[in-house]
C-alpha cells in the first residue's frame, strides 16, 4: 500500500512541473493533459505562445511553458529565482510583468492610495533555501514598476517555525 502512494506522489510530482515531457518533442496538447489548464497565457504574432501555471499560494513555483508557433514545447522553466526578478525593471508595465512571472498569489495585491502604489507579491524558496516573498511595487496610476524588493517570510513574521526551511528542501 505504502509503495503505491509513494508511486502515485511521484507522478503529482511529474505533471506538477511537466515531468516527461520532452522539449522539441512535446506538444502542446500533452503539456495540457500532463499540466492541466494554465492559469494564463499569451500569443505572440509568430504562433508561439507562453502559459503559466503558477503553483501558489502555499506552492513555491511558477513553471512558464513555451511553446513553438509548430505547437511544439520549447521549454519549461520555473521563474520564481532571482536572475528571473532581476528582470524585473523600472518603468515596466504591469503586463510586461505578468508576462515574465505569472500571476502573482492571489490575495497578495494590495493598493496603497496615500503612496498611489500598487503591490504584487510571490512567494518562493530564496537561494538559502529559506521561505520568501518577492514583491513588485507599481506606480497605481501609471501602471509601471516603481521597485522590487525581497523578504523572508520569517522576518516579516508571517511564520512562527523555523523560518519554512522544511519547505524548501531541494
Amino acid at each position: 500500500m505504502l509503495a503505491l502512494v509513494l508511486l502515485g506522489s511521484l507522478a503529482a510530482c511529474a505533471g506538477y512541473r511537466g515531468g516527461g515531457l520532452t522539449p522539441g518533442q512535446a506538444t502542446l496538447e500533452q503539456v495540457l493533459a500532463t499540466m492541466g489548464p494554465p492559469a494564463t497565457q499569451w500569443s505572440d504574432p509568430d504562433g508561439s505562445r507562453r502559459l503559466a501555471y503558477p503553483r501558489g499560494p502555499m506552492g513555491v513555483a511558477t513553471f512558464m511553458v513555451d511553446i513553438a508557433p509548430d505547437g511544439r514545447l520549447v521549454r519549461i522553466e520555473d521563474v520564481m529565482v532571482m536572475s528571473t526578478f532581476a528582470k524585473i525593471t523600472a518603468g515596466m508595465n504591469t503586463e510586461e510583468v505578468l508576462r515574465v512571472l505569472g500571476p502573482p498569489v492571489a490575495g497578495w495585491t494590495s493598493h496603497y492610495s496615500l503612496r498611489d502604489e500598487l503591490v504584487w507579491g510571490w512567494r518562493y524558496c530564496d537561494d538559502w533555501n529559506q521561505l520568501a516573498r518577492f514583491f513588485v511595487l507599481f506606480d497605481a496610476s501609471r501602471r509601471t514598476v516603481r521597485s522590487t524588493m525581497s523578504l523572508r517570510e520569517s522576518q516579516a513574521g508571517y511564520l512562527n517555525d523555523d523560518g519554512g526551511s522544511n519547505w524548501c528542501s531541494r
